[in-house]
This record gives structure tokens, C-alpha cells and sequence, in this order.
């Protein structure tokens, strides 16, 4: 009974671990994420400075995980180049090592004063990053004093015959030992605890050096698995290179160490006699022996990685620009004209989700809202190729005719993704919201939502047409659909006073999410506008600089 008490508490203890870890990082993330993926994205031209930056960032997340999976985003969308990718993880695989070397040291008599800090940020902090402090301060807390419990737990059995003879079993099966350790951090999504709870074992004598050694290659290992299952699924080969890349070098790596292991074991106990200080600087030294080996090399190991993965771009994948000709950015009138086929494809997939969204009202489907929330990203897609061609046109080689074109594409685009922003972000948040609570629409409410559904649908394809013909009168009947929308959000919000005033808590609450879908199909009904019939009306004169009198 004792035993599995204990077993129980070391558990408890792990995972206590590992929760502190993920505060750290989620507060750390939270306070300055998109900071970070600014930072990360500005750096990631040059090799020097994406090593230093992923070293950096990783330092902050705790996560090389983290860290693989922004730049393997980066990488699959074509934002940066493969070597400063490589080189970023380089860096994040010796940033991940420095919360270790911290931790290694007897610090946590500081643990308590981290976390009364911490609570006292979360509690009273005024603003949001102040709060996201305070987590992280609460989890390097929680850290400390797990690890210090772990120490306390092992020490009694330190002598326990069984257990010496179970650990001599493991220390004579290194190779088996990299596998555990692996696999531990595989599914525990950090090698910060895994190295921390060996750093333990080995400090309490509990694990021999060179099979906590052994462990810490594995938990090397196993770190470097995650990005490429969640970061590279896509169907292209090429969306994996980075994340392969990084797997392969730290498995090259630990191949030769695991070969060297007795030797290196032996010079670095005798160096640093403190087992648990040992495994600490392992970890740190394998990484950055990685990280020299294998800089001065990313330009051919790139190149072997781009051969053994060759970019493979699907006929049928919908988010691929099929009119942006690369060739004619040198002719402007040709490449203006392709940019505005592509562009009426934005169109299409908007009307796909204003489909989506009449079936997500019809239906208790969840899984029609994600399916629908997924063609957002197609719009995404295509916009950035359409903008990053436009870009690329020579201004000083276009007419002015060409320039007031480029104006219109750009704007139509703009327009037409924004639209699809409100449909993600707040029509089928709303649909979402109505299954998750069970809200029931008033039959006169359900049939005006479709109702306008089918009318903002009427008017995508009024606003492309415009965007085709450019018809001055066809513009303001377009414009004139806005008056039709304000007035149909002014009695969507009379209909919820009225529920409101007569006490009907139900209806009310109904009449309240038909009116903030209104109004949200109001929204979209503006972008469309300004997608088709502005851009026509301020090329004739026949727009306002305001709607507002002037005295």
C-alpha cells in the first residue's frame, strides 16, 4: 500500500511538473504571442539572427514545440526560406536547455515567493499582460516545488534492492532507454519535464549517469516528433522539410553520442561530480555540439531536404491561385487581368459560405460550422497570393488606367475577405452559439435570416458583376441596398425591446442572437458594397467624401 501511495505522489508530482510548464508557456505565449510571431517572422531572412531568435523565443516559450510549429507554418506558406528555418530550430534546441540549467541549481526557497507574486499580478493586475506575468511567475513556482517533492519521494528508496536491480537492467540498454524517454516525451509534449524529472532521478542517485544520459537523448529525441505529426499533415512533402529536418539531425546526433556514450559519460562525471548538474549540462552540450555541427551545413542540408521532398502542389486544392501567371508581371494589362479572375474566385468561396452558414442555421450539425469555417481559410490564401502578386508589378511599367485597376482588385479582394472574416468570426461563432444553448428562432425570425442570407448572396453576385462591367447605374442600386439592411436592423431591434419590456426572458434572448446576426449580415452586406459599387461610383464622381451635411 505504501508503495502505491508513493508511486501515486511521484505522479502527482510529474504531472504537477508538467503543469507548471505548460503555465509558463501559455502565459508566456498570451503576454507577448503575437509579439513573438512578429519577431520570429521579421528574423527569419537571415541565418545568424533566426538562430538567435529561436533561441530566444524558445527560452521565453519553453517549447521548442512551440517554436517548430510557427516556423513550420511560416515555411509550408512560403513565407521564409528553408535554411533560416533550420536555423531557427537549431536555435530553439539549445534555448529549450537554459530553463534547465536554471532549475539545476537549489533554488526553491524562492518557489513561494514566486507564486504569492504571481497571484498577487493575477489578482490584481489591471491589465491583461500583467495577469499573463502572473501565470508565468505561478508555474516556475509550481515547477520548483514539484521538483523538490520528487527528490523527497525517491530518496527513501535509493536502496531499495529491487529497484537497484530494475535500474541495473536499464542502465546496460541504453538504446532501450532513448526509446522510453522518447516516447515519455512524445506524449507529454515537453522535454523540459522529461530532462527535469531525469535530472532528479540521476541528482538521488536513483538513475545511473549514463543511463539518465541515455534519457536525455531520448527526450531530444521524442521533442522533436510532435512538429512533424501536427506541423507537416498537409498534402504537400515540402510543408515537412523543416520539421524532418530538425528530427533527422537530432537523431544523427544521438546515434553517435549513444556510440560515444561511455566515454563522453565518463569525462563529464569527472568533470561535474554532481549527477543531477551532470545531466543539465548534457543536455545543454548536445544541443549546442548540434547546433555547431550542423549551422555551417544548412545551405547542402537544405538542399538534400528539398530533394528528398520535392514540392508537390494538388490540381484539386481549391486555395491554389490558378490565374496569377508569373511570367506576365512584366505585361501589366495581362497580369491585372489574371489577378482579377483570381479575384472573382474570393467571390465564389464567399458564396460557399453563405451557404454553409443557411445550412449551420437549419441544423444542429456542429461539425457543418467547422466544415464551413475551414473555406475562411481558402479566402486567406488567396487574397495573400493575390496582394503578394499585385505587389510585385512595376509601377513605373503601368498606365494610369492600370494603376486605378490594381486600386479596384485590391480593394475587391479586401473587401471580399473581410466579408468572410464576419462570417467566420461572428455569423457562425453565433450559429455556434445557438446549438451550444439550444436557442430556438421564432418562425418569422428564421425565415428573415435565410431571407437576408439569400439577398446578401444576390448582392456578392451584383457586387462581381460590378466589379466585371463597372456599370455606374447597377453601382447604386447596389448602394441602395444598404438603406434595405439599416432598416431591417432597426426592426430586428425593436422586435428585442419589445420582448425585453413584456418580460419574455426566452424570446428575448432569442430575438437577441437573431439581432446580432442581423446586424453581423449588415456588416457583410457593407463590404460587398464597398467590394462592387465604390470603387465604380469614385471613378464617375458620383461618391460623397461623406454622408455627413457640412454647414
Amino acid at each position: 500500500m505504501g508503495n502505491t501511495l508513493t508511486l501515486l505522489d511521484l505522479a502527482g508530482m510529474v504531472a504537477l511538473l508538467l503543469w507548471g510548464v505548460r503555465m509558463v508557456q501559455t502565459g508566456v505565449e498570451r503576454a507577448f504571442g503575437s509579439r513573438l510571431r512578429q519577431i520570429l517572422g521579421v528574423a527569419l531572412h537571415d541565418r545568424f539572427r533566426a538562430f538567435l531568435t529561436g533561441l530566444g523565443i524558445t527560452a521565453l516559450l519553453q517549447s521548442s514545440t512551440a517554436t517548430g510549429l510557427m516556423v513550420t507554418g511560416f515555411a509550408a506558406s512560403g513565407l521564409l526560406d528553408l535554411v533560416p528555418a533550420l536555423a531557427v530550430m537549431l536555435g530553439a534546441n539549445v534555448g529549450t536547455t537554459l530553463i534547465v540549467q536554471v532549475l539545476s541549481f537549489d533554488i526553491v526557497e524562492v518557489a513561494p515567493a514566486l507564486i504569492l507574486l504571481g497571484v498577487l499580478m493575477f489578482r490584481q493586475g489591471q491589465e491583461t499582460r500583467t495577469r499573463d506575468l502572473g501565470r508565468v511567475a505561478i508555474g516556475l513556482g509550481l515547477m520548483l516545488i514539484a521538483l523538490n517533492q520528487i527528490l523527497v519521494l525517491v530518496t527513501p528508496y535509493e536502496d531499495v534492492p529491487s529497484l537497484r536491480l530494475l535500474l541495473g537492467a536499464v542502465a546496460t540498454q541504453p538504446v532501450l532507454d532513448v526509446l522510453l524517454a522518447a516516447g515519455l516525451t512524445w506524449a507529454a509534449h515537453s522535454s523540459v519535464v522529461v530532462v527535469l524529472v531525469t535530472m532528479s532521478f540521476a541528482a538521488e542517485h536513483v538513475v545511473p549517469p549514463e543511463a539518465a544520459f541515455a534519457l536525455v537523448l531520448g527526450a531530444n529525441l521524442g521533442t522533436a516528433i510532435n512538429p512533424l505529426l501536427e506541423g507537416g499533415a498537409g498534402d504537400d512533402p515540402a510543408a515537412r522539410r523543416v520539421p524532418l529536418g530538425n528530427l533527422l539531425n537530432r537523431a544523427i546526433g544521438a546515434v553517435i553520442t549513444l556510440i560515444l556514450l561511455p566515454r563522453i559519460g565518463a569525462a563529464l562525471i569527472s568533470v561535474e561530480p554532481d549527477a543531477g548538474r551532470a545531466v543539465a549540462d548534457f543536455h545543454t552540450l548536445f544541443n549546442v555540439a548540434l547546433a555547431l555541427v550542423f549551422f555551417p551545413l544548412l545551405g547542402p542540408y537544405a538542399a538534400f531536404l528539398r530533394r528528398l521532398l520535392p514540392a508537390r502542389i494538388a490540381a484539386h486544392d481549391p486555395g491554389r491561385p490558378l490565374y496569377l501567371d508569373e511570367s506576365a508581371c512584366e505585361a501589366p494589362g495581362v497580369a491585372l487581368g489574371g489577378a482579377a479572375r483570381e479575384a472573382l474566385r474570393l467571390a465564389d468561396v464567399l458564396e460557399a459560405m453563405l451557404l454553409g452558414l443557411k445550412e449551420c442555421l437549419r441544423s444542429t450539425d456542429r461539425k457543418r460550422i467547422t466544415e464551413t469555417k475551414r473555406l475562411d481559410d481558402l479566402l486567406d490564401r488567396l487574397n495573400t497570393a493575390i496582394k503578394a502578386y499585385l505587389s510585385r508589378l512595376d509601377p513605373e511599367a503601368m498606365a494610369i488606367t492600370d494603376h486605378q485597376r490594381l486600386s479596384e482588385i485590391f480593394a475587391f479582394a479586401t473587401n471580399i475577405e473581410h466579408a468572410g472574416d464576419v462570417v467566420d468570426r461572428g455569423l457562425l461563432d453565433l450559429a455556434g452559439k445557438k446549438m451550444k444553448r439550444g436557442l430556438v428562432f421564432s418562425p418569422d425570425n428564421e425565415v428573415e435570416l435565410l431571407g437576408i442570407i439569400d439577398r446578401l448572396i444576390a448582392n456578392l453576385h451584383h457586387a462581381a458583376g460590378l466589379f466585371v462591367n463597372g456599370d455606374e447605374r447597377a453601382a447604386r442600386l447596389l448602394v441602395a441596398e444598404k438603406e434595405t439592411f439599416r432598416d431591417l436592423e432597426t426592426r430586428a431591434t425593436e422586435t428585442h425591446f419589445h420582448f425585453l419590456r413584456e418580460g419574455r426572458a426566452e424570446a428575448a434572448e432569442g430575438s437577441s442572437l437573431h439581432l446580432d446576426m442581423v446586424r453581423d449580415l449588415k456588416q457583410v452586406n457593407s463590404h460587398l458594397v464597398a467590394a462592387g459599387a465604390y470603387p465604380v461610383l469614385e471613378g464617375t464622381g458620383g461618391l460623397l467624401p461623406s454622408r455627413v451635411r457640412q454647414d
